[in-house]
């Protein structure tokens, strides 16, 4: 059987982590981390995030404001809203929960954001950044799938990593991550996605499989190496009589089976997504402490 790779208990490390240094920039009579939150709509999984990442300001001592917007707020009134956080320097960070309704255009409101306040990291400024090797808020599951690698000490130098699923948010940079000269990094990297023909036969051939495609259960047993690291990003509700909640979640991949193939591999939930708020903390108080932008 496999190494359960653990993100809740991770990201309770680094929350621990980050509430230490905050208590000492108190102490130094510094200023404390402030993150800003736009939440545009009702959409229930946005609330639930968008509460989560409030909760965690909390639980580190961080300072955060939550913006509620109507679903019908015009594009022009959201760039507003936006240029006024960018201006206000009492806030250090700034999300825009996504997704947005459809009369209101991604790419104008993630270009409208400051680089130094984007702790997504999805400006083109930082994903530019992030991609030369220069300092960047990088994107916050990226990051997270990073230092878990780093903190479960995967050894990645020269191994074959498959990404499956090519998203500016999860795949691409993770592709470009994983290539990096430097610790984790340094693998030899096939980015596939929805087209790539043989996909369980190239996906047999990683040291490392990170799948971040969005279909639920899509990796069995199968399309895995034995001894392989695991990486599931994926997160789907379920219908399933038996639970209380008449859900259950799972992921990307059919954890029980590849499970006993794997070496070490994330379960969903408990793996890839509490390391999400966790990175977002920390970018947080990177821009706080004017560790990127100088």
């Amino acid at each position: 059987m496999s190494v359960v790779i653990d993100g809740k208990k991770t990201s309770e490390e680094i929350k621990g982590e980050i509430a230490q240094r905050v208590a000492e920039i108190k102490n130094e009579g510094g200023k404390i981390p402030h993150l800003a939150a736009i939440l545009v709509g009702s959409d229930g999984a946005s609330q639930t995030y968008v509460g989560a990442k409030v909760k965690s300001c909390e639980q580190v001592g961080f300072e955060s404001t939550l913006v509620r917007l109507d679903e019908n707020v015009t594009e022009i009134e959201l760039l507003k809203v936006v240029e006024d956080i960018n201006q206000n320097p009492e806030i250090d960070g700034l999300i825009v929960q996504l997704p947005l309704p459809k009369h209101i255009s991604v790419e104008k409101v993630t270009d409208k954001i400051k680089p130094e306040k984007d702790v997504d990291g999805f400006t083109p400024s930082n994903v530019g950044r992030m991609a030369l090797g220069w300092p960047a808020y990088v994107a916050a599951t990226p990051y997270g799938i990073v230092e878990l690698l780093k903190r479960y000490k995967i050894e990645t130098a020269g191994k074959h990593c498959v990404v499956i699923g090519r998203s500016h948010i999860v795949g691409s940079p993770m592709s470009i991550l994983m290539a990096r000269n430097e610790y984790p990094g340094n693998c030899t990297v096939t980015l596939t996605h929805s087209r790539t023909k043989n996909l369980s036969e190239i996906a047999k051939t990683a040291d490392i499989l990170i799948v971040a495609l969005g279909k639920p259960e899509f990796v069995t047993s199968e399309m895995v190496k034995e001894g392989a690291v695991v990486i599931d990003v994926g997160i789907h509700r379920v219908d399933d009589a038996s639970k209380k909640s008449g859900f259950k979640l799972i992921g990307d991949v059919k954890y029980e089976e590849v499970a006993q193939k794997a070496s070490a591999i994330t379960p969903v939930p408990g793996g890839v997504g509490p390391m999400t708020i966790a990175s977002l903390l920390y970018n947080t108080l990177l821009a706080a402490e004017k560790k990127i932008y100088h």
